[in-house]
């Protein structure tokens, strides 16, 4: 019988900082599956910073929600209905229409994750497109190399939690990491890996990072922009790679801001600059997924997650994150 399923519906483009008058929250009719398509009941959903860019009119790298319909992300859940032999009712899935409870999907579209090596939320942090990214950068996009320092900025969020372990494996004698605020600036240093905590709350960042790095910074992976980027610009060692993940001090922004002060400093340093975008980078996916479930197990890749329950606040817990409050990845749990 057909199911019915709430979701969250993009009702205008924000301007600014997203409003909760921005989306509405509607009630629908998921078919059963015909040939070829399974049901899935989302466990959980994904909430990430690129989602406020598909937020505004025209193209990206990925399209924009379009208005009035519901919004789609990462998700994982359980198959509940299925035309397909290979996916029986009871499978556990990734796949990418998030935002909504139940999801009427082709069997193309759905990727059964193993559930024995790792919880199902995993593929949704560590294991899916955060953790890749996080291995990603460091591995093609600004390669660390035996003994370099690393600098990670938004290291308490979901990509940048996991990337002092993962660039601690590819070599790195010391990584520095930013968080917003003393308690997660502790957590870097406690949990995570980090050699050296920064503090972006109590100012200076380019003063703190000079200080913990007098040797300089080989590779910077860059989740924030803004001053961020420009203190890196200031304290990369020459030949020193730039990972630009994300930019998140600026999504919000309602006109384009000022670049780097410090950008010139890039070239007689022969600094490399180059965007990340994960898409690029999934042939590396089996291979690091069997890598990093076994150092989820034997301890040496240590993770976080912040869960917010129930669907009615997904786009509370989506505000929260845009302005820092998760630690880890921030993931909703459906019902």
């Amino acid at each position: 019988m057909p199911f019915s399923s709430r979701e969250w519906r993009l009702a205008a483009r924000p301007v600014g900082e997203p409003q909760t008058t921005d989306f509405t929250f509607a009630t629908t009719t998921v078919p059963d599956p015909g040939p070829g398509q399974v049901v899935v009941r989302n466990d959980h959903l994904s909430v990430d910073p690129y989602m406020r860019g598909r937020m505004n009119e025209g193209e990206s790298y990925i399209p924009p929600f379009e208005l009035d319909q519901p919004m789609t992300g990462s998700a994982v859940g359980t198959v509940v209905a299925s035309e397909v032999a290979e996916l029986p009712v009871g499978t556990t899935v990734t796949h990418f229409l998030g935002w909504r409870e139940y999801a009427l999907l082709g069997a193309s579209d759905v990727q059964v994750v193993d559930t024995s090596i790792a919880p199902a939320t995993a593929y949704l942090g560590v294991l899916g497109t955060t953790g890749l990214t996080a291995w990603a950068t460091l591995k093609e996009v600004a390669p660390v190399r035996e003994g370099d320092v690393v600098f990670v900025s938004g290291a308490a969020g979901a990509v940048g939690s996991v990337a002092a372990r993962l660039a601690r494996k590819l070599g790195a004698a010391k990584v520095i990491g930013s968080a917003g605020g003393p308690v997660k600036a502790a957590r870097l240093t406690a949990d995570f890996g980090y050699d050296v905590a920064l503090d972006y709350r109590a100012g200076d960042i380019h003063g703190q990072l000079a200080a913990a790095a007098p040797e300089g910074v080989d590779v910077y992976l860059d989740n924030v922009g803004g001053d961020h980027l420009d203190a890196a610009l200031r304290v990369l060692n020459r030949f020193g790679r730039v990972g630009l993940v994300g930019a998140i001090s600026m999504y919000n922004a309602t006109s384009l801001p000022a670049g780097p002060p410090h950008l010139p400093l890039a070239i007689g340093k022969r600094v490399t600059l180059r965007g990340m975008n994960v898409g690029d980078h999934y042939h590396l996916a089996p291979e690091f997924v069997r890598q990093a479930a076994g150092w989820l197990a034997d301890g040496s890749l240590v993770t976080d997650e912040t869960v917010v329950d129930g669907i009615e606040n997904a786009v509370e817990a989506f505000l929260a994150m845009m302005r820092g409050a998760n630690t880890g990845k921030m993931l909703v749990r459906v019902s």
